[in-house]
């Protein structure tokens, strides 16, 4: 019997939701989370492996877990788990290794291999590449977060010449539709406000399903039956933004649901021959008519962008293209990503790598940019009144909680009163520290 467990989690916002249902599972088997180092009977590290960086980081953690747990078993599990298993057989200390078929199933695994007292790493990762069913966790899992996450969405068909994902993941597959919306209802009745839709490739949600759906028809559905006040999409693809999710989001409404206006589009890169060997389907062009024409049909809208820079081949033209691309386009924000060579993927055999010395420059004069993109954009809303969704209270600023607008805009806002997970009125008075804004209190639902 597993008492006591913890988690340690790495990645994306899928993971957190895994992790998150893990726990879940866990919970109602008997056990009890805590959060103290060597406190625990089962450790489990929820590894990322979408970068050389994140693989190192996975495994400093799993080390990490045995050293602070010495008693306790050690279980892997996420992405890095799922295609190098072998990876974690090496740690000594590693008891068991769970991809993703599997995850779901760790209490009943754990008690098996503790009943059988294996003295060796034991393996349990099933090959995904073939699956085509969404694994739904067994219940909607209770997150300590304010905005819970949702996975309605795994696998990814791209397979773009960088990404390890659709190896780690397998092809797309979606929640069914009615299994959302009883998710969603479930939340809000728990008194969540807002949910994020999550996905490994959100926008193809629904093409697997029988018969198909879309994102946009699954965001209307949800919208119309008023299943909780706010949805936000994690991040969607530049091909996936559709003119009916843009019409969803500019008609959101208390009566109608609001859909966040908030985009986070990963382009990548704004070079055109880039983006072919990148295989990523679209153009400059194409981006910068998408992000103009979202803007004009929602102004108030928070456009954030992934930038990978550094990929094979990026020559100084090209990532003076990227940069100007995102120069004279309304961006809120940028997620800039040095280049990482993933074994197993088309562009680890490249022979034009970029020079990390060449990388890291690259890097922070984006993010220079990105930090100029922000302040501008924050500094638009100086005088607005918006709605604020309250999360916490504000680190190291006494009487002040921390909330985020539609527009993901963070606000602090000071109060006497406990305004955690409450929707307010907020008007923005000045920015604070060039990445969150400071409001004053204007009422409360």
């Amino acid at each position: 019997m597993i008492s006591k467990f913890c988690i340690r989690t790495l990645g994306c916002k899928v993971n957190q939701y895994e992790s998150d249902a893990i726990a879940q599972t866990l919970t109602e088997s008997g056990s009890v989370p805590t959060y103290a180092e060597g406190d625990s009977d089962l450790c489990i590290v929820n590894t990322c492996a979408v970068t050389q960086k994140a693989a190192m980081q996975s495994r400093q953690a799993v080390r990490k877990a045995i050293r602070a747990n010495p008693t306790a078993r050690i279980l892997v599990t996420g992405c890095y788990a799922q295609t190098e298993p072998d990876e974690f057989k090496k740690i000594k200390g590693v008891h068991v290794i769970v991809g993703h078929k599997d995850k779901y199933e760790i209490p009943q695994l754990v008690h098996a291999l503790t009943e059988a007292e294996s003295r060796i790493p034991v393996s349990i990762c099933q090959n995904v590449t073939n699956e085509r069913v969404f694994r739904q966790a067994p219940s909607v899992p209770r997150q300590d977060r304010t905005r819970p996450i949702l996975k309605i969405q795994d696998g990814c068909d791209a397979y773009c010449t960088y990404c390890i994902v659709p190896r780690a993941r397998g092809p797309s597959r979606s929640m069914p539709v009615k299994n959302v919306l009883d998710s969603i209802r479930e939340l809000k009745q728990v008194g969540y406000h807002e949910v994020v839709l999550s996905g490994v490739h959100l926008g193809r949600y629904g093409l697997d399903l029988h018969p198909k759906f879309s994102l946009s028809e699954l965001l209307d559905r949800i919208c119309a039956v008023g299943a909780i006040d706010r949805v936000r999409l994690s991040s969607i693809d530049p091909l996936e933004v559709s003119p009916d999710i843009l019409k969803f989001t500019r008609k959101s409404s208390p009566e109608y649901g609001r859909l966040c206006r908030h985009f986070h589009i990963p382009l990548q890169s704004g070079d055109d021959l880039i983006l072919k060997r990148m295989k990523r389907s679209y153009g400059r062009s194409f981006f910068r008519a998408l992000v103009r024409n979202i803007q004009e049909t929602i102004p108030d809208v928070a456009i954030g962008v992934d930038i990978l820079i550094g990929f094979p081949g990026e020559t100084e033209e090209a990532f003076k293209n990227t940069y100007n691309l995102i120069n004279e386009l309304p961006v809120a924000y940028l997620h800039v990503f040095p280049f990482s060579s993933r074994k197993g993927t088309p562009a680890d055999t490249y022979s034009d790598k970029i020079p990390t010395k060449v990388i890291k420059a690259r890097s922070r004069k984006m993010r220079e940019l990105g930090d100029q993109k922000r302040k501008a954009f924050l500094t638009g809303f100086i005088g607005e009144k918006v709605e604020v969704l309250i999360e916490r209270k504000a680190t190291g600023i006494q009487d002040f909680f921390r909330g985020i607008t539609s527009n993901y805009i963070p606000v602090l806002v000071r109060s006497n009163q406990d305004l955690r997970n409450t929707l307010i009125d907020v008007r923005i008075e000045k920015l604070h520290g060039g990445t969150s804004a400071l409001g004053a209190l204007c009422k409360m639902y």
